[in-house]
């Protein structure tokens, strides 16, 4: 059986099963990636977020793209809302299309369940005058996912998900509110698969989004030695094989790179057999999991301990 190139929404759309990420790439070459991805790596899914500071750019380079032929219809787009517009849905959608040139994106994200300040001393990461996080009081993630359903009937968006949603999140999310999510996308990779979160998912028809299948920052994984193994095995990049763990197992991956060799290289299928996907599996269970996106949320939000195995990158996450 063939590696899929798309997988489908329980909404009946498509989405590409490998995507280009926009997140840390750096400004200047984010157009560049875009257009080159697009025009001629054979991407048909850009993914970005209005707080990693460079939907502008991926606009131009979204409009490169038209300009020389490439159909918006024919690109899938995901962006996402921050949390300081969990109150302010359309607001913030509507500040992503005029950056990026669009009229409609095909996938919204609700970007964390964490709603904060509005009104805070920060656009993006309002802070306490102690410290800390500046949480929007009295608003719940629940009335942000509702906002967003109503997003659905005024066509600027196709479909809607969540980004970042644990167990307890989700359900919670599943049983208060009457539109499924789309998409959850999740930090994933063979240091931190997320097997609870995953199979939720998939029982209530949510399809699961990768990021970081690298491990973030620095790519660690690519010197893994079981991952080094299955690569010789294969013949092929470490890198190939840490993306595509995801698509054989039914699940999207983004893939962030601004090098043009890279870019093109990424956007390659490749089938694993059984025995590969359990080598890559054991990974978490020998060394733990490891997880590399840490946001410094409260405790009381029924996050785990963040500062096991990972770095606090929120700053630029």
């Amino acid at each position: 059986m063939s590696v899929p190139s798309s997988f489908k929404l329980n909404t009946g759309a498509s989405i590409p099963s490998i995507g280009l990420g926009t997140w840390q790439a750096p400004a200047g070459e984010v157009q560049k990636a875009v257009a080159h991805a697009l025009l001629k790596a054979g991407y048909t899914h850009i993914d970005c977020a209005w707080c990693y500071g460079n939907e502008e750019e991926v606009g131009t380079g979204l409009k490169e793209a038209f300009d020389n032929g490439v159909k918006r219809e024919d690109i899938f787009i995901t962006t996402k809302v921050w949390s300081t517009y969990h109150s302010r849905v359309e607001e913030a959608l509507d500040k992503s299309l005029k950056l990026l040139g669009l009229d409609y994106v095909d996938l919204y994200l609700m970007h964390w369940p964490v709603p904060l300040n509005p009104n805070g001393n920060h656009d993006k990461f309002p802070t306490k005058p102690e410290g800390g996080r500046d949480l929007h009081e009295g608003w719940d993630y629940i009335k942000t996912w509702k906002l967003m359903e109503k997003l659905l009937e005024g066509g600027k968006v196709k479909a809607i998900g969540v980004s970042n949603h644990s167990v307890p999140f989700l359900t919670k999310l599943l049983k208060e509110t009457t539109v499924v999510p789309a998409v959850n996308q999740i930090e994933n990779h063979p240091l931190l698969p997320q097997d609870d979160v995953v199979a939720l998912c998939k029982e209530n028809g949510i399809l699961v989004t990768a990021y970081s299948p690298l491990g973030s920052t620095g790519g660690p994984l690519l010197k893994e030695e079981k991952v080094l193994k299955v690569a010789e095995k294969h013949g092929v990049d470490v890198g190939a094989v840490l993306l595509n763990y995801h698509v054989n197992r039914g699940i999207v991956v983004l893939a962030k790179s601004v090098t043009p060799s890279r870019i093109e290289a990424n956007n390659k299928l490749l089938k694993l057999d059984e025995e590969d996907l359990e080598v890559l599996g054991s990974i978490y269970k020998e060394k733990g999991p490891q997880r590399f996106i840490t946001p410094p949320w409260p405790i009381n939000f029924g996050f785990p301990d963040w500062k096991q195995g990972g770095a606090n990158i929120f700053e630029s996450a």
